[in-house]
């Protein structure tokens, strides 16, 4: 944690090596993947790792990603199976998150785990988080970049709005391109769906050949098995409303498709823009500070990872609920 205020680095050669450094020195860096912008620590430094925690507001029960740059340097922490390696070969680098057993003697500070014999760990596409992972030479641990529990970040400015000083730096490349989380996909049994995100279930069923399991979301924190299935999530300031054909008295109206609303998540029925405008469009609307509605969109392709974001957004907060 720093109390000043966090570096903006560009996402050239320089930014990326001090953001490196920074790493190396058990700083918190946060950097731009094609998903969202992701809060990064040395994963081997449980200080770094403790430190992602604190600054975020994030459960110890809640593991987290393992950032790397191949799928060979992939293979070193977890017991790898022919499952992960079809995954593999088809979709990394890319938005797809595998969970794998640990392998003995991996290295990892334990509360990248969360203490769990599973991994989930991934191969980013963007090029500058690839350069960052090259440049690091290590595995890096990284939630996205935002407070827990709150709208996950597609741009620099969101993290830094967000975050603040909490961190060290921030690298800067411009918004991401998918928009939504990686797609978790777990491999410690038979294949199985673990979260909706920026890969379509349709595509990773037709790479195994055989439909992926389903897994409904843990109703306790001892249930969880990977990053991003906390029931409340994902959430804006203020309440949020799903599949609403019309808003109500007060409420702010996220459209999709043609139709008159304040914001469009995408007028042509798009669902890769959709998906790519989705957190900015819940930040710009939350900065209004009124109730949120939001038309429906449809539950195939990317729409499942939406629909699941929006779902999260609008659950009940822990916060909210009545003790029992």
């Amino acid at each position: 944690m720093t109390n000043s205020l966090p570096l903006t680095l560009q996402a050239d050669a320089p930014g990326i090596a001090e953001a490196a450094a920074l790493l190396s020195a058990g700083q918190l860096v946060a950097f731009p993947t094609e998903t969202v912008y992701g809060l990064g620590a040395d994963a081997r430094n449980g200080e770094a790792v403790a430190a992602i925690y604190a600054a975020k507001g994030r459960p110890s029960f809640n593991p987290l990603i393992l950032h790397l740059p191949s799928v060979r340097a992939a293979q070193r922490y977890v017991i790898w199976t022919d499952d992960a390696d079809r995954l593999a070969q088809a979709f990394w680098p890319g938005p797809l998150t595998l969970v794998l057993p640990l392998r003995d003697g991996h290295g990892l500070s334990s509360l990248v785990t969360a203490g769990l014999s599973t991994l989930a760990l991934r191969v980013p596409e963007k090029t500058s988080a690839q350069a960052l992972l090259e440049a690091f030479g290590g595995p890096v641990a990284a939630p996205s970049a935002n407070p827990s529990g709150r709208i996950s970040p597609t741009t620099a400015q969101h993290v830094l709005d967000g975050l603040g000083n909490k961190i060290a730096a921030v690298l800067d490349d411009g918004p991401c391109s998918v928009g939504v989380e990686s797609t978790i996909i777990g491999l410690d049994g038979p294949p199985a769906l673990l979260r909706a995100g920026g890969l379509p279930l349709e595509a990773l069923e037709a790479a195994l050949g055989t439909p992926l399991e389903r897994t409904s979301t843990p109703e306790n924190h001892t249930d969880i098995t990977a990053p991003g299935q906390l029931q409340s999530h994902y959430a804006p300031t203020a309440s949020l409303r799903m599949n609403a054909d019309t808003p109500q008295p007060g409420e702010v109206f996220l459209g999709f498709g043609p139709m008159a609303c304040d914001e469009n998540l995408s007028e042509s029925g798009d669902l890769h823009e959709a998906a790519a405008r989705l957190f900015d469009l819940l930040h710009k609307l939350d900065a209004l500070g009124l109730p949120i509605a939001v038309a429906p969109v449809p539950t195939h392709g990317l729409g499942r990872a939406i629909n699941d974001r929006l779902a999260r957004a609008a659950a009940p907060r822990p916060e909210n609920r009545q003790p029992s």
